[in-house]
């Protein structure tokens, strides 16, 4: 069976003709060839009257145009290939010079429509891609025209000038457009445009919203490890003022055991039963058990010295709450300013410091174990900031609250 196509061997593109295929040939640099039983496909579309040659072509013109009726005009224009129609010179072939041999056509730029060249031409296409439009589109029209452009602006060869044989170069005698017209497809390819940069912008935006979004996110995030954290930690000074107040608490409960069996002692009664008191010794145990570390070490000598000052004014109380909430005063300003020199400078000879602290038994030892030292003139007491101790003054200043808010406290 004869064929009816010549299949392109390098792009796979139907050709009805030798004529086409030496057109196809010239224009893409093609040279494997090939005969096929498969017609080449001719759906006109039944409203503007584009060619179209494949499924692929109709679904794009489809796409672009809205037109989806199409008449398949396949069996029509479905003939063999004569192959013998444009035969080659070989030079190498051995002919008989007598046998006759056909000139290549000649290649010519197809004739196409002066006045819609002119108008695409006026509305910024280059000639040679307004002549392909032209040319490829049926040169029926500039919308058709405009949507081959559209459809093809990425052919490589989409700026190159077509070339037809001499004897099928086409007529162009369609009516062109009126100025108005031209005027209302310029504005319609702005428009395209235009619409095309706002999609991107828009999705340029989407990008970035999204990035914002991700960013945000991680913020939060860590700024919520940073809060878990900050929890953690201070559910641990909780946890060490709670131990810390446990032990105070024992302590002193000893101390009660203590000084009742010496007042059963001096009455000449018998001692409490050991069981009664067995309790104690566990604690007893497990302070011993307990490694001094310098913190609770200064911790212990700061409660001495508070529970001196009360000792030794005993019948004083108002005077003795008075010095330790202004003890409480002096540690909490130099622990909440350590930059500020005025919250960690003492003058000794204030007569309101020698009323409420000075003149007051431990009230100066207290202050110089949480770092205040006096200057040499004797007139100051000051803290160095480099020996600020924010655990010194925090452990001072739980211990004068729990001098404060402890009604036993210094009494045995």
């Amino acid at each position: 069976m004869a064929g009816l196509s010549l299949r392109c061997g390098d792009c796979g593109a139907l050709l009805k003709s030798v004529d086409e295929a030496q057109e196809h040939a010239e224009l893409t640099k093609h040279s494997n060839f090939s005969e096929s039983t498969e017609a080449v496909l001719n759906l006109v579309c039944a409203t503007c009257g584009k060619p179209c040659r494949s499924r692929t072509e109709t679904d794009l013109h489809t796409k672009r145009t809205g037109h989806a009726d199409f008449d398949d005009r396949t069996l029509e224009a479905a003939k063999p290939i004569e192959l013998e129609a444009a035969p080659k010179a070989d030079a190498a072939s051995g002919e008989s010079a007598g046998d006759e041999s056909s000139q290549p056509e000649e290649m010519v730029v197809p004739e196409v429509d002066s006045d819609l060249l002119g108008q695409l031409e006026s509305m910024g296409f280059p000639t040679a891609r307004a002549t392909r439009a032209l040319h490829y589109s049926g040169n029926s029209s500039i919308e058709a025209a405009i949507n081959w452009v559209a459809e093809h602006e990425d052919d490589p060869d989409i700026d190159q000038m077509p070339l037809v044989p001499n004897d099928k170069m086409t007529e162009a005698n369609q009516p062109s457009l009126t100025p108005e017209e031209i005027k209302m497809k310029a504005q319609e390819l702005r428009e395209r445009a235009r619409k095309k940069k706002e999609e991107e912008e828009r999705k340029t935006e989407r990008e970035k919203e999204k990035e914002r979004i991700r960013i945000g996110k991680e913020l939060l995030e860590a700024k919520r490890i940073e809060e878990e954290n900050e929890r953690k930690r201070i559910l641990a000074l909780r946890k060490a003022e709670k131990e810390e107040e446990k032990r105070a608490r024992e302590k002193i409960r000893q101390k009660l055991e203590e000084d009742k069996a010496e007042r059963r002692r001096k009455l000449g009664l018998p001692p409490e039963d050991p069981v009664s008191s067995k309790p104690s010794a566990a604690p007893e145990e497990q302070k011993k058990s307990f490694l001094p570390v310098k913190p609770a070490t200064k911790a212990e000598r700061m409660r001495d010295c508070l529970r001196s000052l009360k000792q030794h004014h005993k019948d004083e109380d108002a005077k003795v709450k008075r010095a330790f909430q202004t003890l409480l005063t002096y540690v909490g300003n130099a622990a909440k300013n350590p930059n500020e020199e005025k919250f960690r400078k003492i003058r000794l000879n204030n007569p309101t410091f020698q009323d409420r602290v000075g003149s007051l038994h431990g009230g100066v030892e207290f202050l110089e174990l949480c770092g205040f030292e006096k200057l040499e003139d004797g007139e100051f007491l000051f803290l160095p900031r480099d020996k600020v101790d924010m655990a010194v003054l925090n452990s001072a200043g739980s211990e004068l609250n729990s001098a404060i808010a402890n009604p036993f406290f210094g009494v045995l």
